[in-house]
């Protein structure tokens, strides 16, 4: 194992991330918020100093740098700035308890939206930018962004392949353009132009700059993450349409954008998971829709009930977590809907959450093979995706994937149902945070949130969250003895 790249791009995190906390210093001092804005400098010398030593322990790395590495290193660069993103909540105060601002950074930076805070209006405007900073930047991934800035320890270290295959979202990662970098670095311009975009469409609403800024941040991110405790149901319709059209399109593989802007425009037309994503999305609007109309829950209005199934369907498919209205409150069968999107999620190579909807098109396909095969035992089945057969080895990952994630959704509903909660309530939270949503049913709705739960049951839905963040392996692969062992 090279522990020293390990702790060398480690070392950079921090410094990354204590460059972005300048933005909230500033507005705390323009805001008069002296304290908090000096818990923010506090946490920013702290991350500077670890990063100083690890730089000076770190010297003369070696060039070697393999798939186990690149996990343990991506498990261990988020578990770390998680641990010193926290500090300026629980140092200024406005999150006193620490596992408290432990879970609101991890949610923030694992884009789940999942809050403690009982009034968010009652933030500094720095801490509040800060949060939803965390969402903009979990969303493309820490790493991804580093990579995308600089080469760390050379062109030619051989890490950049294995640190994105270990952080990006989806069941296989490939490259754009031939150097991994500049994939990295392609990925984050389309990432960067449709957040200015998005920022730009609610700036000509009513919200103001900070407000836009804010939303846009937890918009891009797929977070939810915002600066008001009703989420979005306080903004108008036009900033709420807004919203519902750019969630769906940050839900959507980057790699179509790339196709778009080369002209290649028919290629992602015909691409399976593009057409599976946005056919779930219609369908399940229909269907919400339509159970809503009959149950008159909007008094009969259509286009407030099309405005608000839409809203909630584009929330929780790109597992966003916004809300303009008390889903919980909706009739059953839409409530099944939406929690069947937030185990699907969005595209793999989005900054969505969920399993996503590749994964969801590799398992249907190999069912659809194993039962031909059970048809006719002598016959060669090959899955394929858009005309491409798909190697074995990403089919023998997904079920892996899938076996890890059923095992995990098992054990963390069992620890968090000894808050001697509802069990519709600790199902949703464990799926709500293992999915990076945000609200989850009942006493995790959108209109209420996670602080009355236990230190136990906020523990475990933290590694939820990174495990799902993450896709598990990373985390998993953390705590393997064979991880540790010298060969």
């Amino acid at each position: 194992m090279n522990y020293r790249m390990i702790g060398r791009i480690n070392a950079f995190l921090l410094i990354l991330e204590a460059f972005f906390m300048i933005p909230s210093v500033i507005y705390c001092f323009y805001d008069h918020d002296r304290w908090v804005g000096y818990s923010f400098l506090i946490g920013m010398g702290v991350c500077l100093a670890v990063a100083g030593l690890l730089l000076i322990l770190t010297r003369h790395a070696p060039a070697g740098f393999y798939a186990k590495d690149g996990f343990v290193c991506v498990g261990f660069g988020w578990i770390l700035i998680c641990l010193f993103g926290c500090t300026p909540y629980w140092l200024s105060g406005q999150l006193p308890q620490f596992i408290d601002a432990l879970f609101e950074t991890v949610s923030g930076f694992t884009t789940t939206g999942s809050s403690v805070v009982p009034a968010v209006e009652s933030l500094s405007r720095g801490v509040n930018y800060w949060r939803c900073f965390t969402n903009w930047l979990g969303g493309m991934g820490v790493l991804v962004f580093l990579l995308a800035l600089a080469p760390i320890g050379g062109e030619n270290g051989g890490y950049t392949m294995h640190l994105l295959r270990a952080e990006s979202p989806g069941p296989n990662v490939g490259k754009l353009v031939p150097k991994m970098r500049r994939t990295a670095a392609i990925l984050y311009l389309i990432y960067i132009l449709l957040t200015f975009l998005d920022f730009l469409f609610l700036v000509v609403g009513e919200m103001s700059a900070y407000e836009a800024l804010c939303t846009s941040f937890a918009t891009a991110g797929t977070g939810g993450f915002g600066v008001k405790n009703d989420s979005l149901a306080g903004f108008s319709s036009y900033s709420q349409n807004v919203c519902t059209v750019f969630m769906m399109l940050f839900g959507v593989n980057f790699s179509c954008y790339y196709l778009i802007l080369i002209r290649k425009v028919k290629n992602v037309l015909k691409d399976e998971e593009f057409r599976l994503y946005w056919g779930i999305a219609i369908g399940s609007v229909g269907a919400i829709t339509l159970n809503l109309m009959l149950n008159k829950f909007y008094q009969g209005s259509f286009w407030d009930t099309l405005r608000h199934s839409s809203f909630q369907v584009s929330s929780i498919m790109t597992t966003t977590g916004f809300a303009t209205t008390d889903f919980d409150a909706w009739p059953t069968f839409s409530k099944v809907i939406l929690v069947c999107l937030m185990v699907i999620g969005a595209c793999a190579g989005s900054t969505g959450g969920g399993i996503k909807c590749a994964r969801l098109l590799l398992i249907l396909k190999g069912l659809r093979r194993n039962i031909r095969q059970l048809l006719h035992p002598n016959r060669v089945e090959v899955v394929h995706i858009n005309g491409n057969a798909v190697d074995e080895g990403i089919l023998a990952n997904t079920n892996a994937y899938l076996a890890a994630y059923a095992a995990i959704l098992v054990v963390s509903f069992i620890l968090v149902s000894i808050d001697h909660i509802t069990v519709t309530t600790s199902l949703t939270a464990v799926l709500a945070c293992m999915n990076n949503i945000g609200p989850g049913l009942e006493q995790v709705g959108p209109s209420a949130n996670y602080a009355g739960l236990s230190i136990l049951s906020k523990s475990v839905l933290i590694l939820d969250m990174l495990a799902g963040r993450l896709e598990i392996f990373p985390i998993l692969i953390l705590f393997s003895r064979g991880t540790w062992k010298r060969y």
